[in-house]
């Protein structure tokens, strides 16, 4: 008897060992760190969240426009493509596919099996198992919106037909390596705050695997309703399309303009300390403001000083986006957002799209998880778009300029009695040494070029 009880003792202890041992080396397992500001994957490698927003890919793209543009993402450096679920309760993808029976969340339309050869078994779900594992395949997360937040809004969407909705995506879902989840839509979190709380604990609740954030309103965060709700593991910003002069709706009670930096600082400084990311921002080739196509579109300076502003302030990463992608517009397209001009298999390759890998290079370049903001580096701060953001570890700190202004910090931060001194182009990711550098007293560095928007540069110091 005893023999036997120490044999399955033993036995026990073996399966605990292992199991403990498979979640550790689980290299597609996104977790926050210690220090509640980043993410790590596998066993505490730093995750560099570069996100792209897909928004229509379930939809929009067969399965040969999918490969094309997650492997042009691959390519690319992104890490992370968000995606809405149903954009609508009525949406139908590329094939004719219906997602829901009757526009009702709560009834999937699921049919017996899953041959693409088969289009009676094909169904919308099978589509969207495709671009999630085919993403997988590429070493891409796939960011899920259940269900666009006007939906719930006007009212498609209650309470018990969310939950039953949540059920049925976190049992699909729940075993995939590759997803987040990002609950709401574009909506502020007291528009229909109950639903939104339902489908955050029912996934929670059956996927605690994956992480779970909020993909909020223009000019606000998660952090206003679900800071401290157990089922938020970090938070999303959604700093938005407007200019510095278009912020002045009296509806909104952070004018932040596009000091997207300001939105990452408030975030941090909440307790509990959960991560935080700018996940919408102005995009490449999007009308200012959106709406009136007249307007001037923002460019690919836009779209970087939006990221290394945001990162270095603390973010853990940063979402791109690009006007004709994120709605994967196709010529001849008769329903369309925001005045698109190229067409989404062109869009790919704007500017912007191919400089935000060296947003990401930069960063994993040096000590990634003790990295903190730290503006008492800058000696000669100004505002707006000659506003200076200044990041550092314990032996390197990269200070941004999106004009190219001269910079003069305050020297000692780091230890030594000089540093190496070097300028990164954020353009093209190449270093140009500048040399050793005194480690005391206010240094002045003078950018390459005349300053001028968009002659952005990452003045670089690393401990000899």
């Amino acid at each position: 008897m005893l023999k036997r009880l120490l044999f399955f003792a033993s036995l026990s202890i073996q399966i605990i060992a292992c199991k403990t041992s498979e979640e550790k080396s689980n290299p597609n397992k996104l977790t926050i760190t210690e220090n509640g500001r980043f993410l790590a994957a596998g066993d505490n490698k730093p995750f560099f969240w570069l996100g792209d927003t897909g928004w229509l890919l379930f939809g929009r793209l067969t399965r040969e426009e999918t490969e094309t543009y997650l492997e042009n993402r691959k390519q690319k450096g992104f890490t992370v493509i968000q995606v809405m679920v149903l954009h609508t309760l009525d949406v139908t993808n590329v094939y004719g596919d219906s997602a829901l029976i009757g526009q009702n969340v709560a009834t999937p339309l699921v049919t017996e099996g899953n041959s693409f050869s088969d289009s009676a078994q094909y169904d919308f779900w099978d589509h969207v198992d495709f671009v999630v594992d085919k993403a997988a395949e590429k070493g891409i997360y796939m960011a899920l919106v259940p269900v666009w937040g006007n939906n719930v809004k006007k009212g498609g969407v209650n309470q018990q037909q969310a939950k039953i909705y949540s059920e049925f995506l976190a049992n699909r879902y729940k075993n995939r390596p590759n997803i987040i989840w990002l609950n709401g839509g574009d909506i502020k979190g007291s528009d229909s705050l109950d639903v939104w709380k339902t489908i955050g604990r029912t996934i929670n609740q059956l996927d605690s695997t994956h992480l779970i954030t909020f993909h909020p309103r223009g000019r606000s965060s998660s952090s206003e309703w679900f800071h401290n709700e157990p089922w938020l593991d970090f938070n999303m910003v959604q700093s938005g399309h407007k200019t510095y002069a278009q912020d002045t709706s009296a509806k909104e009670t952070l004018h932040y303009g596009e000091d997207n930096w300001r939105y990452i600082q408030t975030d941090l400084a909440l307790k509990p300390t959960k991560p935080t990311i700018d996940g919408e921002p102005s995009y490449e080739g999007i009308p200012h403001g959106l709406h009136d196509v007249n307007l001037p579109r923002w460019t690919a300076d836009e779209v970087r000083r939006y990221g290394y502003w945001s990162v270095l302030a603390g973010g853990f990463g940063y979402t791109y986006g690009h006007n004709s992608v994120m709605q994967m517009y196709k010529k001849g397209d008769k329903k369309t957002s925001f005045g698109p001009i190229e067409t989404w298999d062109k869009a790919i390759d704007a500017p912007g799209a191919g400089q935000m890998i060296h947003l990401k290079n930069l960063l994993l370049a040096y000590s990634f998880f003790d990295r903190v903001l730290d503006q008492t580096l800058i000696a000669n701060q100004g505002n707006r778009y000659d506003y200076l953001v200044a990041s550092r570890g314990t032996d390197y700190a990269l200070i941004y300029t999106y004009t190219g202004r001269n910079i003069k910090l305050n020297m000692g931060k780091l230890p030594g009695n000089s540093v190496a001194a070097s300028w990164f182009n954020p353009r093209d990711g190449q270093t140009t040494a500048i040399g050793d550098t005194p480690n005391k007293g206010i240094q002045e560095f003078n950018p390459p070029a005349e300053p001028k928007e968009g002659n952005d540069w990452v003045l670089v110091l690393q401990t000899k």
